[in-house]
């Protein structure tokens, strides 16, 4: 199963650190981040975990729900987070889903549907497509999805840079240019007319070119 942006993310049962949740109903109206890994106790891993940990306070700002997953066991993870805690100095502050039946990572596209036992005897090696990024919005649809290799720790302020266009544009009819960060300047949507454009945005718009239109980020 290949996803896309904009398909429904698939709903799903597990278990957590935090308990057995249903996925949809844990997301309730709140965004949601859905960082997966695959293996326990590996390196780089460590340090991404770690990292959520401390931005969650910024997540949670943004009304967006972290959640992790690992091909192991719940009670590993659990052991793996005094490890995290002495690298890092953030243990995981949010669940981590086990998926020792590789049930959510064959759903989500991670691992071929074909893959057979459960995550006993598997490597890092074996699990390397695991490594990816998911931001579902309150209405369960796919809004972004980064994959990364074996070597490369992810970068999270990417994530909430993304989350933060996301959400903007998502509210208002507007586009984000390259770099974009909270605050900056932002590309009128094609749906906006000149006339609309003038009362939207009364102390005026840039217009470089005649299709592109800068304005001012909207606020609220």
């Amino acid at each position: 199963m290949s996803l896309a942006i904009n398909d429904t993310a698939p709903d799903f049962e597990a278990d957590t650190t935090e308990g057995r949740i249903r996925f949809h109903e844990w997301l309730g109206n709140s965004w949601g981040v859905l960082f997966s890994h695959p293996k326990d106790f590996t390196p780089v891993c460590t340090t991404e975990l770690g990292t959520m940990a401390r931005l969650k306070p910024e997540f949670d700002k943004r009304n967006a729900k972290i959640i992790g997953l690992s091909v192991d066991p719940v009670d590993n993870h659990k052991k793996w987070s005094q490890d995290i805690q002495d690298v890092v100095g953030f243990a995981p502050n949010y669940p981590m889903i086990g998926d020792t039946d590789l049930k959510i990572s064959k759903l989500y596209g991670m691992l071929p549907a074909s893959t057979s036992g459960t995550s006993e005897g598997r490597t890092p090696n074996d699990n390397q497509t695991v490594r990816n990024v998911f931001i579902i919005g309150p209405d369960k649809k796919i809004k972004l999805i980064l994959v990364y290799p074996m070597s490369t720790g992810r970068n999270f302020d990417e994530v909430l840079r993304v989350l933060d266009s996301l959400q903007l544009t998502a509210k208002h009819r507007v586009s984000t240019p390259a770099n974009w960060k909270q605050g900056e300047d932002v590309f009128l949507g094609g749906t906006i007319t000149d006339e609309e454009a003038k009362k939207l945005w009364p102390q005026g718009i840039k217009q470089p070119k005649p299709y592109i239109r800068i304005g001012s980020q909207p606020q609220g």
